[in-house]
């Protein structure tokens, strides 16, 4: 006979709170690791790894940005590490999808801001279009790519919520 599991569950607020409190969190730690591994060059631009400066489809889905060899791996740890929790506990919703991918795109907007700001080469003064050339479009004072995942990522949230 399987004993009965206790589970401890907060109100809908308090998820909501706790998960953005959590990307957060995950995003200053991950920022920490890559300006580690990046320095003062960004979207790895010394790191010995193969890129793909060009092409129709990055402009569409990429901001205009290259595709390299470490983002690729790195976004897809990222996306799967999001998605644990759903394979952990045998689960999986719409709702639930929406959660994590709304996750995903808050932990990358917050991840990407916090790098500029804990790096020391960079900071908040610096984090301007002509000293962080690989964000190719902005708007009100930020990539262009913050305001689109952003609301996307609100979108998402209403629905999982």
């Amino acid at each position: 006979m399987k004993a009965k599991m206790h589970v401890f569950e907060l109100s809908v607020i308090g998820q909501l709170v706790s998960t953005l409190a959590a990307v957060l969190a995950l995003a200053y730690l991950f920022a920490r690791v890559e300006v580690e591994i990046e320095g003062d060059a960004g979207w790895a631009a010394n790191l010995p790894t193969w890129r793909i400066e060009s092409h129709p489809l990055l402009d569409i889905f990429w901001g205009g940005r290259a595709m390299t060899g470490y983002h690729l791996w790195m976004f897809s740890f990222v996306g799967l590490c999001f998605h644990f929790p759903l394979f952990f506990m045998g689960q999986w919703s719409l709702p639930l999808e929406a959660r994590a991918l709304a996750s995903i795109m808050l932990f990358w907007i917050a991840e990407d801001f916090l790098w500029f700001i804990v790096n020391p080469a960079f900071g908040w003064r610096r984090f301007k279009p002509q000293y962080v050339t690989w964000h190719k479009r902005w708007a009100g004072g930020a990539p262009i790519d913050y305001w689109i995942f952003g609301a996307l990522a609100v979108v998402l949230l209403v629905y999982a919520f």
